[in-house]
């Protein structure tokens, strides 16, 4: 899907440090890019916030096992009794100079990143096997890869001759000051219930690895904050958003609920 977006619709980012100013260099000098961190630390909300402001379509694709060439190039279908050719968004993104973003790489099937290299290098062209053009990338395309460390293993990584193509940025959870600061603006929640669920973050974050497999991400943090802006009890909200978003064993609710407890009441 390709969404472009003007200032006064941009999607609101709080920058962590120069990735901003990064992602513009890479940009200008035709780079493409891996971004790396947790999820729900804003990598995506980071892609689109600066396809809006580079005023570019972005095309971006949910990437999973089952994944292949053909659906990031395209296809032939039969349309009215005939085969057409059918881009698919990697293909449009070259095409229109736009912003291809591919979320969770590594969950793509691994012959399918193989179709990545030629545009990641000094080449900057796509070829397209089922029809036998190739396709050169103008000056405003740009390739974006992300994914997620906590779950890198011995399958599902990215190889080395994938790596060294991207220039990397290493995304984590803001700090406290930060997240309050998005928490507030995403929501319009007072500050206080903001600093209250950031705090409440923290918190349960040290728990990931031990109880839970992921941790209360900035965004769970923003779901919540909606709800008690909507009126929603604070612990109720932080019980659908956070607790029943983290895990369904019994033991461990009954012990993030007690976390919670430590910080909103009924």
């Amino acid at each position: 899907m390709s969404t472009i977006m003007n200032d006064k619709h941009l999607p609101f980012y709080l920058p962590q440090n120069e990735e901003t100013d990064i992602f513009r260099s890479a940009y200008r000098r035709r780079l493409a890019v891996l971004l790396k961190g947790p999820t729900g630390c804003g990598k995506t909300r980071f892609v689109r916030h600066m396809a809006a402001k580079l005023e570019r379509p972005l095309f971006t694709v949910a990437c999973h096992d089952e994944l292949s060439a053909a659906d990031l190039l395209g296809r032939y279908l039969i349309k009215d009794d005939e085969t057409i050719w059918q881009d698919g968004p990697l293909t449009q993104a070259v095409r229109q100079g736009g912003i291809c973003y591919l979320d969770e790489i590594v969950e793509a099937r691994k012959d399918t990143t193989v179709v990545l290299h030629p545009l990641c290098d000094d080449r900057r062209t796509l070829f397209l096997d089922r029809t036998g053009e190739v396709v050169a990338a103008p000056p405003e395309f740009m390739l974006v890869v992300s994914f997620n460390p906590g779950y890198q293993n011995i399958f599902k990584n990215l190889k080395q001759s994938t790596r060294q193509r991207f220039i990397s940025m290493t995304f984590d959870f803001p700090d406290p000051k930060k997240e309050v600061e998005i928490v507030v603006a995403e929501t319009d929640v007072d500050t206080k219930t903001a600093k209250s669920l950031v705090a409440l973050g923290q918190k349960l974050r040290e728990v990931e690895g031990h109880d839970i497999e992921e941790t209360a991400s900035t965004r769970l943090l923003v779901h919540a904050a909606h709800l008690i802006h909507d009126g929603l009890p604070a612990r109720r909200a932080c019980e659908v958003a956070l607790v029943d978003s983290l895990t369904d064993d019994l033991i461990i609710r009954e012990s993030l609920l007690e976390i919670i407890d430590a910080y909103f009441v009924t």
